[in-house]
């Protein structure tokens, strides 16, 4: 039998409030846990059904129970029994983590997860992808419309696994009329669980840009994903759903706020540096991805700002935060494997780029001085 936590009661809770009863995948994970502490604040929501392998951490001392399960399991619909919507956090959203690791959660978790929605008789679930869906490219519009085409890659990479995964939501929708899916797609995520490649960008000693590029950075708090999947798992929004601060940085402000200065390197080298890297399985990512710091790819927030909701965090706030806790962990002296260490320095994918396009550089004008 699954052993309780702090707050946190097994099987059923003789709550009595009126309200919906909201499930919450992955929900022992940093995000999750504080999407449980927010919902069973909720008004909306007489219940939170918590499904994860391990019990949350959750402050909550109501409404919460936890039902032990994994969503790459077949039977998980049993853990779905009773729910209003679900919330589906429980996926791999770090660009270096292993491909087909990676892919096995995010894409036969989702399927299955789906799947069991639509057998449990669930109306509404909520899924996480991402803002990069849509993209990077120069003919952007700024913002992006929520309704925008989908014209990122579909690759193996873990922009690729969102791509998926909002097309496995397309269709489950066209064979179950009676479930919604509401798709939230934030941008660059920071504030305890940063995502893909760009937020760890600032590891590096120094920042990537490519010459003759204008990036636009816009990031979103997990504060404020928190409370956009509130509205979106009590019905307030649906449909396509970004989320972000309002507007976006120039590259200036990104270096005065963040203090690294830019290592400014030519697009066709920093590509086929990126594809060389790639290749030999230096870096996770293809080169593609380095189109998310050239080209806008800016959203908007449109149904939850028509909705009432605005974002608690401003751009300048949340990349104020995020280099502020990375600089903690360089402070508190954490001893890390040598895998983990090269990661750290390095930052992501497109910062290896830049420094190894930047030491061939370098070194080709040695030679031309020599």
């Amino acid at each position: 039998m699954a052993s309780t936590a702090t707050g946190v009661r097994p099987g059923r809770s003789g709550g009595a409030r009126n309200g919906a009863t909201v499930a919450v995948t992955g929900a022992a994970g940093l995000l999750g846990t504080a999407l449980v502490d927010a919902l069973a604040e909720a008004p909306e929501v007489k219940r939170v059904v918590a499904i994860d392998p391990s019990p949350p951490r959750t402050k909550a001392r109501r409404s919460v129970v936890w039902r032990e399960g994994d969503v790459r399991d077949p039977a998980l619909s049993a853990a779905l029994a009773g729910a209003d919507a679900v919330v589906h956090l429980a996926g791999d959203r770090a660009a270096d983590s292993d491909p087909s690791e990676r892919r096995a959660l995010n894409l036969r978790g989702t399927e299955t997860l789906l799947t069991a929605v639509a057998a449990a008789g669930v109306g509404r679930a909520v899924l996480v992808t991402s803002a990069m869906v849509y993209g990077a490219d120069p003919d952007n519009a700024i913002p992006l419309d929520e309704d925008a085409p989908l014209r990122a890659e579909d690759d193996l990479t873990l922009v690729g696994d969102w791509v998926e995964m909002e097309r496995m939501a397309d269709r489950i929708e066209r064979a179950h009329p009676s479930l919604e899916v509401t798709r939230v797609r934030p941008a660059s995520l920071v504030g305890g669980e940063p995502d893909a490649a760009l937020p760890r960008l600032f590891e590096a000693p120094r920042l990537l840009v490519l010459k003759g590029s204008q990036p636009h950075w816009q990031f979103c708090h997990a504060d404020d994903l928190v409370s956009a999947l509130v509205w979106a798992a009590t019905g307030r929004v649906s449909g396509a759903v970004t989320v972000g601060s309002a507007g976006w940085l120039e590259h200036s402000e990104v270096e005065e706020i963040s203090g690294l200065r830019s290592l400014v390197v030519p697009s066709a080298v920093a590509y086929a540096t990126a594809e060389r890297l790639h290749r030999v399985g230096v870096v996770p990512a293809p080169a593609s991805e380095l189109r998310y710091l050239a080209h806008p790819w800016v959203v908007g927030s449109q149904r939850l700002a028509a909705a009432g909701w605005n974002p608690a965090w401003t751009n300048e706030a949340a990349l104020a935060a995020h280099v502020s806790s990375l600089a903690a962990v360089r402070r508190s002296g954490s001893r890390v494997g040598r895998k983990d260490a090269t990661r750290a320095a390095a930052g992501a994918a497109v910062a290896v780029v830049g420094t190894v396009a930047i030491a061939r550089a370098r070194a080709a004008r040695r030679r031309r001085r020599s």
